[in-house]
């Protein structure tokens, strides 16, 4: 099966840190642009951050602009999430997404095939 297992969140406080990773198995990873969605509640899914699969190139939203930095390791079918400058607005739970199709900042979550069960980041004040 196809599987898109994500870690690393929790809670922190206001300014702080935290660093999503998402493993990936099951696919050719190499032909798969990743992107990280949240939803908050009551909130639609909303695009985070992605990566291409070839050139590297990367997309964040406006958001999370100097802040959020996504990243991947082909050799460890992993693609991460380095979030800093936490605020509040920032909790959420977090999706890892595939598709073959990079979309940069006009992803939506329509545009994902594969997603992963999400995991929570709070941030309190």
């Amino acid at each position: 099966q196809v599987q898109l297992v994500e870690s690393g969140g929790g809670s922190v406080q206001s300014g702080g840190s935290l660093r999503l990773s998402c493993a990936v198995s099951g696919l050719t990873f190499g032909n798969y642009a990743m992107a990280w969605f949240r939803q908050a509640p009551g909130k639609e899914r909303e695009f985070v951050a992605a990566v291409h699969q070839n050139s590297m190139i990367t997309a964040v939203a406006d958001f999370a602009e100097g802040r959020f930095t996504i990243s991947r390791d082909d050799a460890k079918t992993t693609v991460y999430l380095q979030m800093n400058i936490l605020t509040p607005e920032d909790t959420a739970v977090y999706y890892c997404g595939a598709d073959t199709v990079f979309g940069g900042t006009t992803w939506t979550a329509a545009h994902m095939t594969y997603w992963g069960k999400g995991i929570l980041v709070t941030v309190f004040s």
